[in-house]
């Protein structure tokens, strides 16, 4: 895109802004600052004109939400064709808006760089303008939050820990499990049952704990995870997986092996 003299327009940056999971007290002092240094904010809905739970995390903090923030809708769909037409609407929204010289902050539920909808939309941004600057500020993921809140340990010294997105099914949860020491799955809400079910057949309910919207005021946490079987949980939930059978093996390429408690 050029002005009327020729000469290439300005382009703002691109500013994904990590706002954590629910809490606004964890939102970081750069986030903070990005919000308010004078850039447009730009906020995802599922829907035109319906509330944004990222933005909902800002209000709760006491920001004012600027007259001109503009929504970029991102539909709750598995159809592609529908997906794929809502990514190039909203980049090019966003070129549009960026071409303006001015500076974008999207707002971002969790971090940025896990499992969000911003790393996606700077890319298709990218791709029909290269030059655009993108910015991505970390913030606090809903797993850390909800191992926080729990009380729950991720990982320490040689075990180890995965991230998976609970679609997969369980299949692919059951050969995990023997994989890794510790499961955060999210996203359970359509699979809630049949998880629960996978667990008691491994033996692990116990160790097991469900966290729902972590860190917002509708926060519910349950450590008797049987008793949510047949009940319906919100989207923004997840599930934290401890299994304490894992057989490890042993660790290679100059790392020291883990010394067994010899029992006698």
């Amino acid at each position: 895109m050029t002005e009327a003299n020729g000469a290439q327009a300005r382009y703002g940056k691109l500013i994904g802004a990590s706002l954590g999971p629910g809490d606004p007290e964890l939102i970081t002092r750069r986030a903070w600052a990005a919000l308010q240094s004078g850039a447009r904010w730009l906020y995802p809905v599922k829907k035109a004109e319906e509330s944004s739970y990222a933005l909902s995390i800002v209000e709760r903090g006491g920001i004012a939400i600027p007259a001109d923030a503009v929504e970029l809708v991102f539909p709750m769909t598995r159809d592609a064709d529908i997906l794929a037409k809502a990514w190039v609407r909203a980049a090019q929204q966003t070129v549009e808006l960026l071409a303006e010289g001015r500076d974008l902050v999207f707002l971002v539920e969790g971090d940025a760089s896990t499992f969000a909808t911003f790393g996606h939309l700077a890319r298709v941004v990218r791709e029909l303008v290269p030059q655009v600057d993108v910015e991505t500020i970390p913030g606090v993921s809903s797993f850390a939050a909800a191992a926080a809140t729990t009380g729950t340990t991720l990982a320490e010294e040689d075990e180890t820990f995965a991230i998976i997105p609970a679609a997969y099914g369980v299949t692919v949860i059951d050969h995990l499990l023997d994989e890794f020491d510790t499961l955060a799955l999210l996203k359970v809400k359509p699979l809630v049952d049949e998880i629960l079910d996978l667990l008691e057949r491994r033996d692990l309910l116990a160790s097991t704990v469900f966290i729902e919207k972590v860190g917002s005021p509708e926060e519910r946490v349950v450590r008797d995870v049987a008793s949510l079987r047949g009940s319906k949980v919100n989207y923004l939930s997840l599930l934290l997986v401890q299994n304490p059978k894992r057989v490890r093996g042993e660790l290679r390429r100059g790392c020291r092996k883990r010394q067994e408690q010899a029992h006698v």
